[in-house]
């Protein structure tokens, strides 16, 4: 069965954007990981349930944010003629997936505000993931997965952007589960091996290239706009 581009291009942003990822939740996954129980045995099967737990909490979250933005594009249409509302939202979509190149690479900031503009909500958000503390249980590492999953990340904000123009409910929470796969990867591997790879991701060469694989998505996106314009 094929994949549809919008999905695997999500799915691709997600896993390029690793240097995001672990500059964003590395010292996050760092703490969560080092303050498991201490039990005989392999560390990577002991930790990997946990490991799962977290990031599965934190899709969720990204899903029912896909969903919510989703759905909020989809009212839009309603509201404008349909290929207008379109064209607008597509625009957009190339847009932000061009600054979140930019940002990446390391070239532009502006994402970086809009983090920190997210902090608002962060704060309130926040100490409900305290409850969940100290981890004992996958379960309370998934409660802890739920609220990680609403940290203010650019990344994440751009692909909800993009989500806002995917049509619906379903498909924007499909299109951030599909980003969300492409980012287990390399938050997997902070858990089990991070100090190489954070080292790997981390340089300038490798920002600049995940950046400009992002750029080349959000010119994409603005040539199909361009498309139905003249269409």
């Amino acid at each position: 069965m094929a994949i549809d581009p919008p999905y695997l291009a999500a799915f691709l942003i997600g896993l390029s954007g690793g240097a995001h990822c672990f500059g964003m939740c590395g010292g996050i996954v760092g703490a969560l990981t080092l303050g498991l129980p201490a039990t005989p045995g392999h560390p990577l099967r002991t930790r990997l349930p946990y490991l799962l737990a977290y990031n599965g909490g934190r899709i969720i979250s990204y899903m029912i944010a896909g969903a919510l933005a989703g759905g909020v594009g989809a009212w839009a249409t309603h509201l404008l003629p349909v290929h207008r509302a379109q064209l607008g939202l597509q625009l957009l979509a190339g847009l932000f997936m061009i600054l979140l190149g930019l940002y990446l690479a390391g070239w532009q900031t502006v994402l970086g505000r809009l983090e920190r503009a997210g902090g608002v909500l962060w704060r309130r958000i926040e100490p409900l993931g305290r409850r969940w503390l100290p981890v004992r249980t996958p379960v309370q590492a998934l409660g802890i997965g739920l609220v990680w999953g609403w940290l203010p990340c650019g990344l994440v904000y751009s692909v909800l952007v993009w989500a806002i123009g995917a049509g619906g409910a379903p498909e924007g929470a499909l299109l951030l589960l599909s980003f969300g796969l492409g980012t287990l990867p390399a938050l997997l591997a902070m858990g089990t091996a991070a100090a190489a790879l954070a080292e790997f991701v981390r340089r300038p060469a490798v920002r600049r290239l995940t950046g400009s694989l992002v750029i080349l998505f959000g010119i994409y996106e603005i040539v199909l706009a361009a498309r139905m314009l003249i269409g």
